[in-house]
């Protein structure tokens, strides 16, 4: 049987949590920057970020990636985005009728040979481990500093919320962003995510997902070893503050940008990977780097351009979506496509 990653890791790490670094955030839209009725028309992030857009949107423009008289066609996706956005999809769904195959971000996936009743059994071990060993409390485990940054952010965000003081740093750090989020008018979802599945099925069109498969042998062994041990998970706490602090105003300039598809706003505005942080604080430990959730990031990227690979060679039309993080930059994933001789056109 196969265990889903975050039931493994129920204790530890949200959904949220992962969001910012797994490949799970896939989305499409097509090249129309236009903005449309009900838009903000402003494009300075310093005013985008005012008021977080509403009504339809056409999302940005995707890249081309060109090997032969093949293409391979990528969308940069984004979270948060406006939680009162719709997605004007006509077009991306359309591309996706004309591909011969969808890639999907890389998943990673545990599985175990346990039973589906000995596995409902681990819950109350998940339980036990998102709270801090010892029954200790943030204001024990936090450096002095990192707490009294703490304590306003909660008091705006979580005000009626007690049992958040008991759990570890980066299960405090993960509700704290999602309350945040939700506060201000944006929004963690997978609603593009299902625009693209539906067009596939409908369509169908063959979807290959690319994936880490980690055996766990053990995984009470494991619960109870987390459990009991301390997590670096203190920069993940420490990438949270600061990105509620410094960059929400970015966030929602950014959610702004690819609403209305101005990715020149979206490359000059700085972001912040909290993702990276929090990941690293559960996969670092010693209970998950000896059960095989060591360099997940690179390997993800690893698996994912092999199925370019193979789509590129066989296929004159192929779809995939990724993080825009995860695209850009000297070592993202578009870089990678350049350095293995295919003909990367960013989008107009």
């Amino acid at each position: 049987m196969r265990i889903p990653f975050a039931l493994i890791l129920f204790a530890l790490i949200q959904t949220s949590a992962c969001a910012d670094l797994s490949a799970a955030e896939v989305t499409s839209a097509i090249s129309n920057q236009t903005p449309v009725a009900g838009s903000v028309t402003e494009s300075s992030p310093t005013r985008l970020s005012e008021v977080v857009v509403s009504g339809e949107q056409p999302g940005p423009g995707m890249w081309r990636v060109e090997h032969g008289d093949n293409v391979l066609y990528i969308l940069g996706t984004l979270s948060p985005l406006p939680k009162r956005m719709r997605w004007k999809s006509d077009e991306v769904e359309a591309l996706i009728a004309s591909a011969q195959q969808v890639i999907n971000p890389t998943e990673v996936k545990a599985k175990s040979d346990l039973g589906m009743f000995r596995t409902a059994m681990l819950l109350p071990s998940a339980l036990r481990a998102r709270n801090n060993p010892e029954e200790q409390t943030l204001v024990d485990v936090l450096p002095a500093d990192l707490y009294q940054r703490w304590l306003p952010l909660k008091e705006r965000y979580m005000r009626r919320n007690r049992s958040v003081e008991k759990r570890r740093p980066i299960i405090a750090a993960s509700q704290l962003y999602e309350k945040a989020i939700d506060k201000s008018g944006l929004e963690s979802s997978s609603r593009i995510d299902k625009v693209i599945a539906k067009a596939a099925k409908r369509n169908r069109v063959e979807v290959v997902e690319p994936m880490i498969e980690i055996t766990i042998e053990d995984p009470k062994a494991m619960l109870k070893e987390i459990a009991g041990a301390s997590l670096d998970d203190i920069g993940c706490f420490k990438s949270t503050l600061d990105r509620l602090e410094i960059e929400l105003e970015h966030m929602r300039a950014r959610a702004n940008a690819w609403a209305i598809g101005d990715l020149e706003a979206l490359r000059e505005l700085p972001s912040q990977d909290r993702g990276r942080a929090c990941i690293q604080a559960i996969t670092g430990s010693a209970a998950m780097q000896s059960r095989g959730f060591d360099k997940l990031p690179e390997r993800a990227k690893q698996a994912w351009l092999e199925a370019v690979d193979a789509a590129l060679t066989t296929h004159t039309i192929t779809f995939a979506a990724l993080p825009m993080r995860q695209l850009l930059g000297d070592d993202g994933y578009l870089q990678a496509l350049t350095a293995r001789g295919y003909v990367v056109v960013a989008p107009e």
